[in-house]
């Protein structure tokens, strides 16, 4: 699913008003009938004292819309108008005279705090304040109108975005902006429902459709894009009926230190489980016995020293190489892993101490073979681009990371985010259960295990990363948060699979299903 910027959104409604000979106030209408539909089908007449707190730009204007409906389909619902500026939309004026037009309870005028009204925790909020336009901290009191919303407890609805949320920056001061428990965003969800700075302002989320071109939203290239199960689907590469294990590659996993070649067991069952025809491991000679005799389908090649990897050559020619797993970063492992990357010619996925290497010698990035897959979780990536000073600033380093190097960089994390320069894909599987030693680890041997059987860095890297968090979430039914292991993620790898191609369940009788 694509994720549009607020510049395109803008655009969409604009061609779609032309192509579809409308106004833009029916398509207003249609928008703001689309969320009475939504919370019409779940009150169901229910008379819950509903207040609606509308903007005088097009926001409010949504919200005018839908008091007026809820209004003549008879609801307790009282409508407010939040004036906080001499300027109104057009759309939101004709549609303050139309609502009037059709109670004798006119919106309700607030200049000030004294106007605020009481709200109870049993009743229901609609925040239709500011839309994806605002590029302003709001005035102190609605910043207290705000705060007034949290402290209710009440169930808040935002309509398109959480008013004060900005689309394309950091948030200034997070009481200026409303907490919600839902969110109806129109036509595609927005990229700060993913970020950790900027997701904790709405609970949930869902799109409602309102009929923005199709082939403007077809033919539009985004630089966000959500990876769900829909988009991974189309990735998957079936197998032949006369295939052997050499179709699917060969992978090599290079890593390991004493007391941490748990780490490479890890990645090489997860590397075998994703799929990958062979995999042999590479560690120091201190992890011989224990991967021989734990893990009998991998092959493994062993250093010459005991505790640390020192020197890295081996005789086969893998497909693809996963590593940095537990390596350790000594100087010597330091020395090995340059004089490794100058002569290596074949596509790499590194992690861990690979990465933390290459922080302590950024020359080594000149080095990395193009379309590299590096995996960090945040400290690895601060150490690696500099501290950021919020979301926006992180993505923008690691654009220009992937850029310069041409390397695609995983910012792991609860909306697992992969950057390959420009382009950023946002997973939705995964839960904070994988917040547990070894699922690093897990991630890189499935994507090492995808680029062997062939698939390309890109496809290879968003199919793992779904497929990691996937079967985390099938893991968690059986392990719940706390006692979810890296070990259950590469057990329920079968299961991921074969949930692809599961068709959603029927909703039960009587019930309709709620299309997104």
């Amino acid at each position: 699913m694509k994720l549009f910027s607020k510049e395109q959104i803008y655009e969409g409604d604009k061609l779609t008003t032309e192509r579809q000979n409308i106004s833009s106030t029916d398509l207003m209408e249609r928008a703001g009938t689309q969320i009475f539909n939504w919370i019409h089908m779940r009150m169901q007449g229910a008379q819950v004292p509903v207040h609606v707190f509308c903007g005088i730009g097009n926001n409010g204007g949504d919200g005018l819309v839908l008091a007026r409906h809820l209004s003549t389909h008879g609801y307790n619902v009282v409508t407010y108008i939040v004036n906080c500026s001499n300027k109104r939309s057009k759309d939101f004026l004709i549609n303050y005279e139309r609502i009037k037009n059709v109670t004798k309870d006119w919106p309700k005028m607030m200049t000030s705090a004294a106007d605020f009204p009481q709200i109870h925790q049993d009743d229901i909020i609609v925040d239709a304040v500011f839309g994806i336009g605002l590029n302003r901290s709001p005035d102190d009191w609605v910043q207290e109108l705000f705060q007034k919303f949290r402290a209710s407890k009440a169930f808040t609805l935002s309509i398109d975005i959480p008013s004060g949320l900005y689309t394309d920056k950091a948030v200034d001061n997070e009481n200026a902006v409303v907490h919600s428990n839902y969110t109806l965003s129109f036509q595609s969800p927005k990229l700060v429902f993913f970020l950790p700075e900027t997701a904790r302002f709405t609970v949930q989320w869902e799109v409602l459709d309102i009929g923005i071109d199709r082939d403007y939203l077809m033919q539009t290239e985004t630089e966000s894009e959500l990876i769900s199960k829909f988009e991974v689907l189309p990735l998957y590469q079936p197998r032949d009926k006369f295939a052997h294990k050499g179709d699917f590659g060969h992978a090599l996993i290079i890593g390991g230190s004493h007391g941490k070649i748990g780490a490479v067991n890890l990645a090489s069952r997860a590397c075998l489980s994703s799929g990958a025809g062979l995999v042999t491991a590479y560690v120091p000679n201190c992890g011989y016995d224990s991967l021989q005799s734990s893990l009998p389908e991998v092959m493994v090649i062993t250093d010459k020293d005991e505790n640390y990897i020192t020197d890295i050559s081996f005789n086969i020619d893998p497909n693809v190489i996963g590593i940095g797993v537990g390596m350790g970063t000594d100087d010597i492992t330091i020395n090995a892993f340059e004089a490794f990357l100058k002569k290596n010619k074949k596509q790499l996925v590194i992690d861990a101490d690979g990465i933390n290497i290459i922080s302590k010698k950024k020359s080594l990035l000149k080095l990395l073979p193009t379309q590299t897959i590096i995996t960090p979780h945040p400290k690895e990536l601060e150490r690696l681009v500099g501290k950021w000073t919020d979301d926006f600033d992180k993505l923008s380093k690691v654009r220009s990371l992937s850029t310069k190097y041409d390397i695609i960089v995983v910012i792991k994390g609860a909306n697992t985010i992969t950057v390959y320069k420009d382009k950023q894909y946002v997973n939705t599987t995964g839960n904070p259960g994988m917040a547990t030693a070894g699922t690093g680890d897990v991630l890189t041997g499935i994507i090492t295990g995808m680029m062997a059987q062939g698939y390309e860095p890109i496809p290879a890297t968003l199919f793992g990363v779904y497929l990691h968090g996937r079967s985390a979430d099938i893991s968690l039914e059986d392990y719940g948060y706390q006692s979810l292991l890296a070990s259950h993620i590469i057990d329920t790898l079968g299961e991921a699979y074969i949930d692809l191609f599961k068709k959603p369940e029927e909703p039960a009788e009587g019930e309709q299903q709620q299309e997104e």
